[in-house]
């Protein structure tokens, strides 16, 4: 596994910047490479950097890794990405809350980019917290990977982190024009400030405006991933997942343990039976009965059968 505590360039992501990244990438692969990379984005070069970051890190582009590819180098829209903002896609303009929690999950669940977005939302499980108490988290565990980034690196990360989430505005998201300095994961108030500043607190517990679909696209890339010859998992560890495994969809999303049932429980009709609850002597479990495209339920949620 990889890690990286910078890119961004302190910039959080504004809205439109995921989509005009894809969009550009589609239209020519080696954009951000080019030499009027500013013009074409119509940015200034840090932030050129800060969206070619932002659009790796919630994983809508990829890196074009083979060296033989000579003429197409450069980076692709990833396949959700295709899907989801790309000419007749599901929400091109990311106008559906729904999308802002996909991209969420893709954001806290990328295991090379984007590590301290990854450890706050999957390892640090301190509902209220300081600044400094979680600097000093992510700081630890970089120690303990014997990994070397200074202190000043370590404060800028986590202030564009909280920026990423906390809100700073009134308005609904139509008043909000593309060049704000918000971003658009705000809107979800996973992360609350208080009246200081000083600190802050996880909204742990429902999230009315996260469907169950996204849900369950990301119960199943967290079997897929953590559980690839097992089809089983506890809710206790699907809401707190394990110390050295990737992120569950509890701590992603800051579910409680009712709101978690509540949509594990949903889900079987939706799944057709691939994903069901089961209680056996008071233990809950989740149990994956067979392979389950979460893709197309994505596109059935989308073009129409939402929920």
């Amino acid at each position: 596994m990889k890690y990286r505590f910078s890119g961004h360039q302190t910039f959080v992501f504004r809205y439109g910047w995921l989509e005009k990244g894809v969009k550009a990438v589609a239209a020519s692969p080696d954009i951000f490479s080019a030499d009027d990379a500013i013009v074409q984005l119509g940015v200034g070069k840090n932030m050129v950097e800060s969206i070619r970051h932002w659009c790796l890190a919630t994983q809508m582009l990829e890196e074009k890794s083979d060296p033989a590819d000579n003429e197409n180098h450069g980076f692709r829209p990833s396949p959700i990405a295709k899907h989801l903002l790309l000419k007749g896609g599901w929400d091109p303009f990311l106008e559906n809350d729904a999308s802002l929690w996909l991209i969420h999950w893709l954001l806290v669940s990328n295991p090379h980019i984007g590590t301290s977005w990854q450890l706050a939302f999957g390892h640090f499980h301190r509902p209220d917290f300081s600044k400094r108490e979680l600097i000093d988290f992510i700081g630890s565990f970089a120690e303990k990977q014997s990994i070397r980034v200074g202190e000043s690196s370590l404060a800028r990360d986590v202030d564009c982190l909280l920026r990423t989430y906390l809100p700073v505005r009134n308005g609904t998201r139509s008043e909000i024009a593309e060049e704000t300095f918000d971003c658009p994961l705000q809107e979800l108030g996973l992360i609350h400030a208080s009246p200081d500043g000083e600190f802050f607190r996880f909204a742990i517990g429902p999230k009315p405006s996260l469907p169950a679909a996204v849900f369950v696209f990301a119960l199943n890339e967290y079997f897929t991933t953590n559980k690839s010859e097992q089809n089983t998992i506890s809710v206790q560890e699907c809401l707190y997942g394990i110390s050295s495994g990737p992120q569950s969809p509890g701590q992603a999303f800051k579910l409680d343990e009712n709101s978690l049932v509540e949509y594990v429980e949903a889900i079987g009709d939706m799944t057709q039976g691939a994903l069901v609850l089961d209680e056996t002597a008071g233990l809950k479990q989740i149990y994956r009965r067979k392979p389950l495209d979460s893709m197309r339920l994505l596109e059935t949620f989308y073009r129409g059968g939402r929920r």
